[in-house]
């Protein structure tokens, strides 16, 4: 990377701050119409969300300065939105936490908080509300603190009316944008879905739907191929998700259904520029059996055959 390039990306982020802090309107001497600013808005938010706490265990939660958080707190106090007390346990510590008129204040303000971002939301439709939590959840995961990001709630599930759609076109939109794959591969992905569908054996075959918080970020399908031999097909792991561990997870799901039904192998078909899932594969013990150059997609390409031997033979290994 260039220095010209890290100064337009640093550029980038810089004009989005100033785009989102005028429109959520941090910048008004009160946030919300409230008289609280938007650093008091947020010490009343952590403090409704919890026990009697410590003014220390606060500022370590918030990152605040030590002297500006006790002077939000010491006009809390003269508000008669916080009282202070003696911890039970320890005596030299004190305790604060929100009073009858400071849950109200709060109440208030979370009132406001979600009919505020509900009007900014009602003129999206439902596919622009999806690329913007997507990309709300990217900012959180890429930003904040790697060792956090197990926390989020990920829920693999069975698929349901309305997810092929989301698998095609999910597919065709981040292989063109990471690839430049054209859309021959969408029209692939598509033909594919649609003949599990139109075939679907439930007593064989699994499709699995990745959510993150809620929103589809993956997906992955098992196909039978042979009453011995399956096939795992459309794996994949949308940006929000990656760096969680969703990849190896689906892939292990898929693997371990394959050996509960009772197949012998498990095949799937990649190409040698997709990195990630290849590490993910190699990994879960599958090894490519052969290559093939083929024009696909728009691209000049490198096809391979990947294989895991799911009940090998006695004396044999499992690769």
């Amino acid at each position: 990377m260039t220095d010209r390039d890290l100064a337009r990306q640093i550029e980038a982020v810089r004009r989005f701050n100033r785009f989102y802090t005028q429109r959520i309107g941090v910048l008004d001497e009160g946030l919300l119409d409230s008289p609280y600013s938007l650093a008091e808005a947020r010490v009343l938010y952590e403090m409704a969300q919890r026990e009697a706490a410590s003014a220390g265990a606060l500022g370590r939660e918030l990152g605040l300065d030590a002297g500006y958080l006790s002077r939000i707190l010491r006009g809390f106090v003269q508000r008669g939105l916080v009282a202070r007390r003696r911890s039970a346990d320890d005596g030299r510590v004190a305790l604060i936490d929100l009073t009858a008129k400071g849950r109200r204040e709060f109440d208030r303000l979370n009132r406001d908080s979600q009919r505020e971002i509900g009007r900014a939301l009602a003129p999206l439709g439902a596919e622009d509300r999806r690329r913007l939590l997507a990309s709300l959840a990217a900012v959180e995961t890429l930003l904040g603190d790697p060792a956090r990001r197990g926390e989020r709630t990920i829920v693999l599930r069975g698929h349901r009316p309305g997810d092929m759609g989301w698998v095609v076109s999910r597919h065709g939109a981040l292989y063109a944008e990471e690839y430049g794959w054209d859309i021959s591969f969408e029209a692939m992905v598509a033909d594919i879905a649609a003949r599990f569908i139109r075939a679907f054996d439930p007593a064989h075959e699994r499709a699995w739907i990745a959510e993150l918080d809620g929103e589809r970020v993956g997906c992955v399908f098992l196909v039978r191929q042979s009453p011995r031999v399956a096939k795992l097909r459309m794996l994949l792991v949308d940006p929000v998700a990656r760096g969680l561990g969703l990849g190896e997870r689906l892939v292990a799901e898929c693997v371990a259904a394959a050996r509960a039904l009772g197949y012998a192998r498990l095949t799937l078909w990649t190409n040698d520029i997709l990195l990630a899932a290849r590490h993910i594969y190699v990994r879960a013990g599958f090894r490519c059996v052969r290559r093939e150059r083929h024009r696909s997609f728009g691209r000049s390409l490198v096809g391979e055959y990947w294989e895991l031997d799911l009940q090998p033979r006695a004396g044999r290994r499992a690769r």
